[in-house]
This record gives C-alpha cells, sequence and structure tokens, in this order.
C-alpha cells in the first residue's frame, strides 16, 4: 500500500509499504476513504520539533473497516468510521471520567500512519465512530466535516468545554488555524453570545465570521490585549487558546476578566508559563489532549448530521495521496487553512 513518511524537515513522500496487520485482539484495519493534514504535523515539517527520519506519519482520517480482531464487537467489517487519533479503551480511569485523550491503555501507535491507504488502529471496540450508512450517501461537504471529528473540531470543543463556555458568556479565541475555528463553532454551540476572533489573515477572518464570531482582532501582543480588554470592559469570561506558542498562552491569561478560564489546546512549543500571574488576577487554567471519542458520540457527530455544524469547510485545499507533499507545503505556506487527502474516491 501507499502510505506517507516523514523524511526531513520539509520533505514528505509517499513510500510502498506492507499493508497493517492485526496485532492485537483489539486491532481493526480500516481502508482510508479521506485524511488530512494537521496544523501540529506543521511543526515537524517546519523543523520546530523534533521526528525520527522514515516514520509514518497523520493522524485524522474517516474509512471502512475491513479486518477486526476477535475481540471487536461493536464494529464490524464493512462500517464507516471515524478514527479518532486517541485510541480510547472506553474503561480506564481516564476514559471513565472523559478524558479519553489521556486513556491509559492506547499502547503504541505505530503501522501505517492515517495518510496512508489502510491504518492500524487500536481500541477499536470502543474508540471508533460508526457514521450511519456509507461514504456514497453523503455529500463531499459532509464527509469533510466528518474527518474533522477525528480531531480538530474535537479538540477545538475541548477548548470551550474546559474553559467553561455558557450561555451567554464573552469568548476570545487565540488561533484561526483549523482548531481555532472549530473553537469558534463551539463557542456558539455552547449558547456563547460574543467570540472576539484573534486573526490576521482576510479569509481566515472571513471564514471566522461565518463561523459564529462577532468581532475580530488583527493585533497581537500588549496591543490585542488593550483591545480586548476595551471591548469587553475588562475582560472575557472563557479564553480558548488553540496554538500553543508562548505568546499565545501569555495573551490567553492576560485577555480574561478575574475568575475567566482559559481552554487551552495548543500543542505547546517552548511555551513556559510563570503560573504566578494566575494566581494575583483569579485566572483559570486547564486543558490538553482532547476527548475525541466522548465528544463526537455525546455531540458532534449529531450536529454534523444534523446540518447543525459544517466544520469541513475548515478545508481550502484537497489533494490527492500522492500529492501529499504540495498538502503540506500549502499549509506551510499559509495557501490552506487546512489540507483535505483524497485516499478513495
Amino acid at each position: 500500500m501507499k502510505a506517507t513518511v516523514f523524511i526531513r524537515p520539509g520533505e514528505v513522500s509517499i513510500k510502498d509499504v506492507p499493508k497493517p496487520k492485526i496485532q492485537k485482539s483489539s486491532d481493526a484495519i480500516i481502508h482510508v476513504v479521506r485524511a488530512s493534514v494537521c496544523g501540529s504535523d506543521l511543526w515537524w515539517f517546519r523543523g520546530i520539533s523534533k521526528r525520527e527520519s522514515n516514520t509514518f506519519v497523520g493522524h485524522e482520517a474517516i474509512g471502512i473497516v475491513t479486518e477486526t480482531g476477535s475481540d471487536v464487537q461493536n464494529v464490524k467489517i464493512g462500517d464507516f468510521v471515524i478514527a479518532p487519533f486517541t485510541h480510547g479503551c472506553g474503561y480506564c480511569v481516564a476514559c471513565m471520567a472523559g478524558f479519553d485523550g489521556n486513556c491509559l491503555n492506547q499502547g503504541e501507535k505505530d503501522g501505517s500512519g492515517y495518510q496512508a491507504e489502510y491504518l492500524r488502529f487500536q481500541n477499536a471496540d470502543w474508540a471508533l465512530i460508526k457514521i450511519p450508512g456509507k461514504p456514497a450517501d453523503y455529500s463531499e461537504e459532509q464527509l469533510n466535516s466528518f474527518v474533522t471529528l477525528s480531531d480538530v473540531m474535537a479538540t477545538g470543543y475541548h477548548a470551550a468545554v474546559t474553559a467553561e463556555v455558557a450561555k451567554d458568556d464573552t469568548v476570545v479565541v487565540i488561533g484561526d488555524g483549523a482548531v481555532g475555528l472549530c473553537g469558534i463553532i463551539s463557542a456558539k454551540l455552547r449558547g456563547a453570545k460574543r467570540i472576539i476572533a484573534m486573526s490576521r489573515h482576510e479569509d481566515r477572518q472571513k471564514l471566522a465570521i461565518e463561523f459564529g464570531a462577532t468581532d475580530i482582532i488583527a493585533k497581537r501582543g500588549a496591543e490585542a490585549v488593550a483591545e480586548v480588554l476595551d471591548l469587553t470592559n475588562g475582560g472575557a469570561d472563557a479564553i480558548l487558546e488553540c496554538v500553543g506558542t508562548e505568546l499565545s498562552t501569555e495573551t490567553a491569561v492576560k485577555v480574561g476578566h478575574p475568575g475567566a478560564i482559559v481552554g487551552r489546546v495548543g500543542v505547546p512549543q517552548n511555551s513556559q508559563m510563570n503560573t504566578d500571574s494566575l494566581f494575583w488576577r483569579n485566572i483559570g487554567l486547564r486543558g490538553g489532549i482532547a476527548s475525541v471519542t466522548t465528544y463526537d458520540k455525546k455531540l458532534l457527530l449529531q450536529a454534523v448530521l444534523n446540518g447543525e455544524i459544517n466544520p469541513g469547510k475548515v478545508f481550502t485545499k484537497k489533494f490527492e495521496l500522492d500529492d501529499v507533499k504540495s498538502a503540506y507545503e500549502a499549509m506551510d505556506q499559509r495557501k490552506a487553512i487546512k489540507s483535505l487527502l483524497i485516499i478513495d474516491k
């Protein structure tokens, strides 16, 4: 089969590799229909974070189950599924508490990676999310939205949940990538009255407004903080930090009023934080890896099926698997908000 492999910073390649096999009784093999490039993939693509050469990549996909282990009962061969990046087991203390992103039984994520024709999925019985019917039953727009449910839409929602966004809240969303834009959808879904999006890019600003943003701030740093405090008469109720840099986390802490909560889902990139600033202003800080299966099963899949949300609009360019390097470059160069990979038409 074909699979995407990391070669060195700035270079990924398609290689012919053995198709993954069932290794545990809890595994499933999935024929990938659609996959995507995540903003977090750009960290190692740009050489900011380290990754070993010749490793498989990708963690967002939807597809068809082609094989299951002996303990898998809830999904069957032929099922159309969302493959979360989290692989939660459903029965450990983390999963039972609603934090399947921190599942204690995830195991090693070996196999093909998700940017491939097939992938091996662990803890398939609980973690996979079944989509009714088959891919042909849905529009391209719906299929795109299903792909976001494997990561970015659930991650944006996790930011809103951990920030405790509630009805009539004023919310600041820091980050205008796919996760930040999905955070806007999530804040609106949870009843926020005012949603302030921080974005300096016109295409992302337009999509932010379409998703529910009421205000756009194009500044950064101290100027951005001053503008938020002025707009909100002292600060927001909740802040969604969807970037992970030192500047974004510092800004997040400063734009809330005393008692506000920051929901942090941006993958940390050398973002050291002095927690004294939280203490002196009574600011709360939560966040981490999203509970993808939990959120999809409880709310997000049905919201997509009902047409209530359409997060698939974050895909602004699509590519064949053989052209995966261009998919990365489009995001790296900000020519695409998010790149979709068409694996099987």
